[in-house]
């Protein structure tokens, strides 16, 4: 109940966030997609990975690819925010909702994003992040044909509800889940116990759903800007299913074969040690 609560504020301080929402004369706004995007701050990102992975949203969001993926669209507006993530009640709002559909737009989000810290978590609750990103969407004054979150980490749910209850759950409102896994080999990192050697099929299996939904694997920090340019460009661009790009991409197509609870087995194992 506390958490259900918690969750409705949040929605409400979102929707109160949009430019324009105070006056009940505002008519909604369309747009050809609205995109969550989700980043992991947990403890299993450094803070070099944490840093790496901000300025690759800036520089994504500044590139004239993407505004030109932007602006390719009917409407010619996209309509995006930015979430920061970790523990099932962390969940900071770095940017709400805000509207693209210029260079000079992309370039002022972009600038405005820079300006904010980088919060930090400790744990890693997907389930919470899937929940309250779904929620941005379902209460902005907004519309759409399409709407996306777009998650990214390290690591597995390991807190919280099931990921696969809250992934269902989210996919049936109509929301596609894409995924930014990064699967970096760092065998001397203190959390690499809590994490799983193939996070991009737990990825695959557990986190993304919906209609086209993909994963991009991202095995090198040096990847970190351009793989995020090109995943928001085939998000954005993108009518129907995703096609694929010079990056590795996985498209969900098979049944689930991975266990969803290997993130809370890991801890639990780690707590009885």
């Amino acid at each position: 109940m506390k958490l259900t609560l918690r969750l409705r504020c949040i929605a409400l301080i979102l929707a109160l966030c949009l430019p324009g929402y105070a006056s009940a004369q505002v008519p909604t706004i369309q747009v050809d997609l609205e995109l969550v995007l989700a980043v992991d701050v947990s403890h299993s990102m450094d803070r070099k990975e944490q840093r790496l992975q901000r300025d690759g949203y800036i520089n994504a969001l500044r590139h004239r690819d993407v505004v030109r993926a932007i602006k390719s669209g009917p409407n010619g507006r996209i309509a995006i925010a930015y979430m920061e993530w970790g523990d099932p009640d962390f969940q900071s709002i770095t940017l709400p909702w805000r509207m693209i559909s210029s260079q000079a737009e992309a370039d002022a989000v972009a600038a405005e994003l820079a300006r904010q810290p980088i919060a930090v978590a400790r744990r890693t609750s997907i389930s919470a992040a899937l929940r309250v990103a779904a929620l941005m969407i379902k209460h902005n004054r907004i519309t759409s044909l399409r709407q996306v979150i777009d998650i990214s980490g390290d690591g597995p749910n390991n807190i919280g509800e099931p990921v696969a209850i809250a992934q269902a759950d989210v996919v049936r409102q109509g929301v596609v889940i894409n995924g930014l896994p990064f699967v970096i080999d760092r065998p001397h990192h203190i959390s690499s116990f809590f994490s799983v050697p193939d996070i991009d099929r737990y990825y695959e299996d557990c986190v993304i759903g919906g209609n086209g939904a993909f994963t991009m694997p991202v095995s090198d920090r040096q990847e970190f800007t351009t793989a995020i340019r090109r995943k928001l460009i085939n998000e954005i661009a993108t009518r129907r299913k995703p096609q694929p790009l010079v990056h590795k991409v996985q498209f969900k197509s098979a049944p689930k074969t991975y266990d969803c609870l290997a993130g809370e087995k890991l801890w639990d194992a780690f707590q009885l040690e």
